[in-house]
């Protein structure tokens, strides 16, 4: 069962940065991180949730238009972790930001229990 643990959320004034982390465990030989796309989500209160980012095992790359030269993806599949550089924080970053694993072939997902963000203006 592959588990993801979120971390690096807190409270930031506008213009700052944060810098999340999703540990990924739970893959096998032949169930392995980069059989995932690594995604961050996030859900702002009252909104619905919205993809944010998204890298493939190889490690290419997408972006919501929103955040689009902000902030970066990234993995390092030798220790199963994704990251999310967030600069230029706004304050409708704000959110609860979850990682989700993404297997296309299986279709298997699975979610991070999600870590806060608050951008003060």
């Amino acid at each position: 069962q592959v588990q993801l643990v979120e971390s690096g959320g807190g409270m930031v004034q506008t213009g700052g940065s944060l810098r999340l982390s999703c540990a990924a465990s739970g893959f096998t030989y032949i169930n392995y991180f980069t059989n995932y796309i690594m995604n961050w989500y996030r859900q702002a209160p009252g909104k619905q949730r919205e993809m944010v980012a998204l890298v493939f095992g190889a490690g290419g790359t997408n972006y919501a238009d929103s955040v689009k030269g902000r902030f970066t993806i990234s993995r390092d599949n030798a220790v199963n972790t994704v990251f999310l550089q967030m600069n230029s924080l706004k304050p409708e970053d704000t959110a609860v930001y979850y990682c989700n694993a993404d297997n296309p072939i299986s279709r298997r997902q699975y979610w991070g229990q999600g870590t806060q963000v608050t951008v003060s203006s």
